[in-house]
């Protein structure tokens, strides 16, 4: 086990886990009932309180112990646990000895006490291993998921960057205020593609990216770019992932709008349909001859894709067709963020 890393203690406090504790403790009371020389059902109904209680016990004190616990080392934290069962089964152990006695002279059995003291420890060390096993996988499938998406979400097309700057060295000259706004536009995209993968942005962050993209854009296409915003009231606290709006607006354009000579309209909607966030973007389709390979736009698509799969799941919902003379993507995610939508 490696100290540098942190012990976790899972959540014992809610029903789930508290189900799995019982039902794993019931487990064990049956191979101890069927294993021991007394088979009697009042030996079972003993068995199942003492056993039931020890684990009950254990789950609440290490589940209130969860955020000291989870400061220590993983070999710290794990003897701490260790030994905190242990002591947990003697005290329980020797208050059930008593009772059986009923308090009167007798000695302590510390045969029987040492017996249990011996399978709470092993029941203990292989349940703790588990969670550290448990941990170093969580870990590892958290890197991987960051390395993923910080290589889904860092793509900015060059083209784009090569235009943005043809139109900055264009605009120095004849109007450096609009130059600079380019630049502070260009500044702010650069700056949210280099932020943290994974991140959930208040939707009206990720809105504020499109419009700053879309200016820039403007100023290369003059009015062969229209663009039309619907979007609709959404409720307080609604987080988009950053970086998912922006790319789909900007295949539209670039799929859509630049190949066609007159140009055309961009329509973005959003509005909420509990318990989701649903967009709607439509752009026109370029002229038979003038579409390029779909391969591009394809891949586009899939990056989005991915990215919303990663964080959602199979909740989230990416669409992509023709229909008629326009191009239609859609896209449907949990409006109440990662958190809260995981599992």
């Amino acid at each position: 086990m490696s100290g540098g890393a942190r012990f976790v203690v899972p959540d014992l406090c809610n029903v789930t886990a508290l189900t799995l504790v019982v039902l794993f403790a019931e487990l064990l009371v049956v191979v101890l009932w069927v294993a021991g020389n007394d088979g009697t059902w009042l030996r079972f109904a003993l068995l199942s309180l003492i056993v039931q209680w020890v684990a009950l016990t254990s789950a609440g004190v290490l589940c209130f112990s969860r955020r000291w616990l989870d400061r220590l080392s993983v070999v710290g934290g794990a003897a701490v646990a260790f030994v905190l069962v242990l002591v947990i089964t003697l005290v329980e152990g020797l208050i059930a000895d008593r009772i059986l006695m009923q308090f009167g002279p007798d000695p302590v059995d510390w045969e029987r006490i040492g017996a249990m003291l011996i399978v709470s420890a092993i029941i203990s060390g292989l349940v703790l291993r588990y969670f550290y096993v448990q941990q170093r996988l969580r870990a590892k499938e958290q890197s991987e998921l960051q390395a993923r998406l910080q290589a889904l979400q860092s793509r900015i097309r060059p083209h784009f960057l090569f235009n943005s700057m043809n139109i900055i060295a264009a605009l120095i000259a004849v109007d450096p205020e609009t130059a600079e706004s380019v630049v502070e536009d260009l500044s702010e995209l650069f700056r949210a593609s280099l932020n943290e993968a994974g991140n959930q942005v208040p939707f009206a962050n990720e809105l504020d990216l499109c419009e700053r993209y879309t200016r820039i854009e403007k100023l290369r296409l003059g009015d062969r770019l229209q663009m039309d915003w619907k979007i609709e009231v959404l409720p307080d606290g609604v987080r988009i992932p950053l970086l998912t709006l922006q790319p789909l607006i900007e295949n539209a354009i670039y799929h859509g709008v630049q190949r066609r000579a007159d140009g055309g309209t961009v329509q973005v909607r959003a509005w909420y349909e509990s318990p989701d966030v649903r967009i709607r973007i439509t752009n026109p389709l370029a002229p038979a001859g003038a579409r390029p390979s779909s391969e591009g736009n394809r891949m586009a698509l899939e990056n989005i894709r991915s990215r919303l799969q990663v964080l959602y799941g199979e909740r989230a919902i990416l669409k992509a067709n023709a229909e008629g003379e326009e191009f239609v993507t859609e896209v449907r995610f949990p409006a109440k963020g990662i958190e809260d939508s995981a599992g």
